[in-house]
């Protein structure tokens, strides 16, 4: 599903049979990294962010592959195709990468016989010697997670990676702009935001009725509820429902940190007070809870959305080398003195 919504992101159309298959191809060949990759993100500090690594990483692929990165305009446009599967492969594959390192885990690499989401979830969790049994609903509820951030209007990341695209800067480059502004905690940390709260709420010995009483007062600021575009239930939000059920109930996990979650989500489905605001679980909430529950760090969240994201800004960047659009130079108005009086530094 995320490599089909990817194709229609980047070229406009659903692709057919044939199409999709060329693309899912083109992805699976593109998994591997080169080992001086492997190298290099190994050289990170261990307390290195995965948002700080994953932005140079878009940019060292650029290193390993100079014909994809030329930033002439023409010869990018040329290898356009190619380019745009290996970082939406790619990007995945480092992001485990990332992970087992920092855990002090073995690498495990990329299997050319499992789906996009399942080959992920494989390079995440596998061991060397056991490959991970990993359900089906979780490959599923990742899926939809990532495909439902592919793109989302003219967001911060987005007009950041189009902002630099305008200078004529490769598309390995404007990618990795957007991940720094992605990195941003008014921008891509929402569901890390979501689990930040639930840990807080159980830290202080409340099971969410506390909280929930203190936010309809003010006192308590209710994250992943409520959203600026969507005036009442986000419609990307009742899909991750769904599979947020289908995810606690396959996995059994049990959790105080979930437990104080479904109260919160139950408060908001059914209190008057958050129902005439409006106030309902967005897709940060329930994005944040299904990787709590698969067991994704809490750090890991933003890498996760970066992931999602990336047809849609290979896709404005494609718009931004295809048109006819000049260097974006954004208008400043001047708002200091209008008259000055000059003293010469000797004379004050």
């Amino acid at each position: 599903k995320f490599l089909e919504t990817a194709y229609l992101v980047i070229y406009g159309e659903l692709p057919n049979k044939q199409q999709a298959d060329e693309f899912s191809s083109k992805c699976a060949n593109n998994a591997a990294i080169h080992e001086g990759m492997r190298q290099v993100i190994g050289g990170f500090p261990s307390n290195s962010h995965p948002m700080a690594i994953l932005s140079a990483s878009m940019n060292t692929l650029g290193c390993f592959n100079p014909n994809l990165a030329t930033n002439d305009r023409a010869t990018d446009l040329e290898a356009f195709d190619e380019t745009a599967t290996a970082l939406i492969s790619k990007v995945r594959t480092i992001a485990a990468l990332t992970y087992r390192i920092k855990q002090g885990l073995p690498i495990i690499y990329p299997r050319s016989d499992l789906k996009y989401t399942a080959n992920f979830l494989h390079m995440m969790f596998s061991a060397p010697n056991e490959d991970a049994d990993i359900h089906q609903d979780v490959v599923d509820a990742l899926d939809s997670i990532l495909l439902l951030h592919a793109d989302h209007e003219q967001n911060c990341s987005t007009s950041t990676v189009r902002m630099v695209g305008s200078s004529g800067a490769s598309l390995f480059a404007s990618v990795a702009s957007g991940i720094c502004a992605l990195w941003g905690p008014l921008h891509g940390g929402a569901n890390m935001a979501v689990i930040n709260m639930l840990n807080s709420i159980h830290a202080s010995g409340d099971d969410g009725s506390t909280f929930i009483e203190n936010a309809k007062k003010g006192e308590s600021r209710l994250m992943g509820f409520g959203h600026r575009v969507y005036k009442s239930y986000d419609p990307r939000a009742k899909i991750l429902k769904t599979a947020s059920e289908k995810v606690l109930k396959a996995l059994n996990v049990s959790s105080p940190i979930l437990d104080i979650a479904r109260k919160l989500e139950e408060a908001a489905l059914s209190d008057e007070y958050f129902i005439q605001r409006n106030l309902y679980p967005n897709v940060d909430f329930y994005s944040g809870t299904i990787l709590q529950a698969i067991g994704i760090p809490l750090e890991m969240f933003t890498v996760m959305f970066a992931m999602g994201r990336m047809p849609g800004w290979i896709a404005n960047w494609k718009e931004i080398a295809e048109g006819k659009t000049k260097i974006h130079r954004p208008r400043q108005i001047y708002m200091g003195e209008v008259n000055r009086t000059y003293t010469p530094i000797d004379k004050r």
